[in-house]
């Protein structure tokens, strides 16, 4: 089974532009991105998808995989299906240019569920601890069956906790441990065949709502195997988290 990684990397993002060239101690974003892809164990290649010739001038100094795509994509896995159409690969690996710290073991558990040839699509997530996180519309949340399958994601607050839900919210500052929240982390596994198929599927209802991607796959009637991991994904999305980066690098050195 070959594995490749493909990072998408969009200079004009919405909220923070040019995340992905920003500086952090030294090396952009998404070189720090590439770097911890490198110390995955199950990886055959790395790539970098990009639209943008100053990220691919910037990615040039440490790799040579990068694949130019179109502009006009709505969606970073829209780009990697362009990416990989040619690649001769058997699953791909879909990490955020924004995660300067994702976990490189993370990556390889993602790598191992395709171990099982039921599965064509996976992801992570992790248990929510803050009721802060739980009110952030830009932590978004998932749901899962007793077989580890997503059930649905949204940026509101799913499950709806109908008995205590006023106490939860306003009188606590952590969530009890009898109670499941879970955070979705943005990165994906597939299959190439059915990625493929997913690009070529139309956006569907709840993705332009919620403005989620991988529901998509579920609107269609696909799984997606979800995989539980320690790991608190710090993605940069805005200025706060920028600078929320650069201290985690500051206290690590």
């Amino acid at each position: 089974m070959r594995v490749v990684v493909v990072i998408p990397a969009r200079l004009n993002s919405t909220r923070l532009p040019n995340k992905v060239l920003l500086d952090l101690n030294g090396k952009t974003v998404l070189q720090r991105v590439y770097e911890q892809c490198q110390k995955a164990k199950n990886i055959d290649e790395i790539y970098i998808a990009t639209d943008s010739e100053v990220v691919k001038e910037s990615a040039s100094l440490y790799t040579d995989k990068i694949i130019m795509t179109d502009t006009n994509h709505e969606s970073g896995t829209d780009r990697i299906a362009q990416a990989v159409a040619n690649i001769e690969c058997d699953v791909i690996i879909n990490v955020q240019g924004d995660e300067p710290f994702m976990d490189p073991t993370l990556i390889d558990k993602i790598a191992n569920s395709f171990q099982n040839n039921d599965v064509h699509m996976a992801s992570a997530y992790h248990r929510i601890n803050k009721i802060e996180d739980l009110k952030n519309n830009n932590v978004v949340k998932v749901t899962i069956d007793k077989h580890f399958n997503a059930l649905y994601f949204s940026r509101s607050i799913i499950p709806h906790h109908r008995d205590e839900w006023d106490a939860l919210l306003n009188h606590h500052t952590t969530i009890p441990k009898s109670l499941n929240f879970y955070r979705h982390l943005g990165i994906y596994g597939y299959t190439k065949e059915f990625l493929l198929r997913y690009s070529s599927m139309e956006q569907s209802y709840l993705e332009r709502l919620e403005k989620l991607e991988q529901l998509r796959v579920l609107e269609n009637g696909y799984d997606i195997k979800m995989i539980e991991t320690d790991y608190n994904s710090i993605g940069i999305d805005t200025q706060e988290d920028y600078e929320k980066a650069k201290a985690i690098l500051d206290d690590m050195q």
